[in-house]
């Protein structure tokens, strides 16, 4: 999207917190409006205040609710006039083994990370314009499998496969796809630290406003995906295409991911 984005209207879903609000603030902070999507209404009432009624407003709603997905965008577009930018931002993980957790569990991560934004994104289609951007949040799990984060993989991987093969599809009528795929990232998505594979700390820690910077390059600077840090994103190719080097690099970086984890978590508990 060439240009200014003052006057631009965006839905940015998971907006009450860490990465999707990071975005929300970037984004209104170069005159966009924003429809701030969540679940928690609090929360997201507080984040739409503070980035002021003219440019904010807050749409409660579980993106797995596909009946309010449905008249979502319409509902934006009579708030704010249109309808130019959608980021799918937000996110479930159940972490551990699959076999320690429910079908049901399981299937909750792809509906809300696969299934969602892509039900979001139809029918925010029939509102979009030539000029129009699609950002999807993935994840570097999405580009390398991370074992005990199987349906999470599963579901960032799809998010890219849909994310490329849409953008094909759009191309003809000027509506751009992107994706960005970070890697940890210090927010709260991530739950018990403790339960977070050592691999995943293996990689540099990110903040959200680096992922909201990510995001934004998405949008203005026509990148089509962009990992974070760009060296992981190498590091998570090279691991997808020779999958046994892969196999004999993981004990090496698990155990520097270890060391990397109990720092994270002694620094949280002094702070």
């Amino acid at each position: 999207m060439q240009g200014s984005l003052e006057g631009k209207v965006a839905i940015v879903t998971g907006a009450s917190s860490g990465i999707g609000l990071a975005v929300a603030k970037a984004l209104a902070s170069l005159g966009v409006k924003v429809a701030l999507v969540a679940r928690t209404k609090d929360k997201l009432e507080e984040a739409a205040a503070s980035l002021g009624g003219d440019r904010a407003a807050a749409f409660p709603l579980d993106v797995t609710d596909f009946a309010a997905m449905d008249k979502l965008p319409a509902r934006v577009v009579e708030r704010f006039g249109g309808l130019d930018l959608l980021v799918n931002n937000a996110g479930l993980n159940h972490r551990g083994p699959a076999l320690a957790h429910s079908a049901a569990h399981l299937a909750d991560v792809i509906t809300t990370n696969l299934t969602a934004p892509v039900y979001l994104t139809r029918v925010a289609l029939a509102h979009m314009k030539k000029g129009a951007v699609i950002v999807n949040v993935a994840s570097l799990a999405g580009m390398v499998p991370v074992p005990d984060e199987a349906a999470y993989s599963a579901s960032k991987a799809g998010l890219r496969a849909f994310t490329r093969a849409l953008g094909a599809e759009l191309e003809p009528r000027g509506i751009r796809v992107a994706s960005v795929c970070p890697g940890p990232v210090d927010t709260g998505f991530f739950g018990d630290v403790a339960d977070v594979p050592d691999l995943v700390f293996s990689q540099p820690m990110s903040t959200a406003e680096e992922i909201a910077a990510a995001v934004l390059a998405c949008i203005t600077d026509g990148k089509d995906e962009i990992a974070v840090p760009r060296m992981s994103g190498a590091l998570a190719t090279v691991a997808y295409v020779f999958p046994s080097l892969a196999r004999v690099l993981r004990p090496a970086l698990e155990k520097r991911g270890a060391v990397n984890k109990r720092a994270y978590m002694a620094k949280k508990r002094v702070s």
